[in-house]
């Protein structure tokens, strides 16, 4: 364990997800395809929503891109570091690289929550006021409620970084995870961390209930609205419907598992983990599209423009 000169800890041992050199030479292969599709696929979407006219006069395509950037750099938070431990023994990370990790994975974690809020919104506007849907969801209100997400996302983490920060740590200095979160790092404090994980079940586990069940509601109400109201186009709007619910399945029920329950672990906290910082980013892309005609469409006119431009400049 290093310390300095006044026994506080300065960096932190991850355990990782195994502690077998076979296996984490498989798991390098397996999480390093992962990270290809995160960084690809999230690309993707990204390109498509910015080249397509139609699709990026749409607020919720315009929403999409965003969702997309936040998942890009989700998957950069833990992924890389991970993958740099699977073939090395010492799995090292220090005290300011810890907060780091903490920081920007409740604040790109944070937003994805918020902006998964301002979709449902969104949606709820399309489909339960279809006349007036350009009108109140116009370009300035999209920026600002993306604005407001970023911020709320900036507040959330900078409150779980100060949480820590203040927190004595002389030892021990083992996290029993591939990456820093404060469930984990709070319980190496040297000290009573009652009123800290009250804190953190109060800032992140109740968020992420809260919202959890405000989307569960609003996309109850589209579903009544749909089988009430409407037929025409009833499959399409059903569809995007289901695509949204799976994602936020996907983020919500891990984050709720994780943060909803201090003063206690369990062993599938890892495989929350890894869906929450790992698997969630890379199936987001693939939700959206393979239930998506309008991306579908935009990514076949986008690889035709660019296979007519690479044989013209052949030619």
């Amino acid at each position: 364990m290093k310390k300095s000169n006044d026994s506080k800890v300065t960096e932190f041992v991850l355990l990782g997800l195994s502690s077998s050199w076979e296996l984490q030479l498989f798991l390098f292969l397996i999480f390093l395809l992962f990270y290809m599709t995160v960084i690809l696929g999230n690309l993707l979407i990204m390109v498509t929503v910015r080249a397509d006219a139609h699709l990026l006069q749409s607020p919720m395509y315009y929403f999409l891109g965003h969702l997309s950037f936040i998942d890009l750099c989700l998957g950069c938070v833990t992924v890389p570091k991970m993958l740099r431990d699977f073939l090395q023994q010492g799995k090292i990370i220090s005290f300011s690289g810890c907060l780091a990790q903490i920081y920007f994975l409740h604040f790109l974690g944070a937003n994805e929550t918020f902006l998964l809020t301002v979709m449902a919104y969104d949606r709820y506007v399309a489909i339960c006021n279809p006349l007036h849907y350009l009108t109140v969801m116009n370009r300035q209100l999209c920026f600002q409620l993306v604005f407001a997400c970023w911020c709320g996302g900036f507040i959330h983490s900078i409150t779980q970084v100060m949480l820590v920060i203040q927190l004595p740590f002389c030892g021990p200095n083992e996290l029993d995870n591939f990456y820093c979160d404060v469930p984990q790092v709070i319980k190496l404090a040297c000290m009573d961390t009652y009123v800290v994980e009250v804190l953190m079940v109060s800032n992140s586990g109740l968020l992420s209930l809260i919202c959890f069940f405000v989307l569960l509601f609003s996309y109850a109400i589209i579903l009544t609205t749909l089988r009430t109201r409407f037929h025409q186009g009833r499959s399409k709007a059903l569809s995007t419907c289901a695509s949204h619910l799976t994602v936020v399945s996907l983020i919500f029920v891990p984050c709720v598992f994780i943060y909803l329950r201090p003063f206690c672990s369990f062993s599938v906290d890892k495989i929350f983990s890894v869906f929450y910082t790992v698997i969630t980013p890379m199936l987001n892309p693939l939700i959206y599209t393979l239930r998506n005609a309008d991306m579908k469409t935009a990514m076949k006119k986008l690889r035709k423009k660019y296979a007519a431009s690479f044989f013209h400049s052949k030619g």
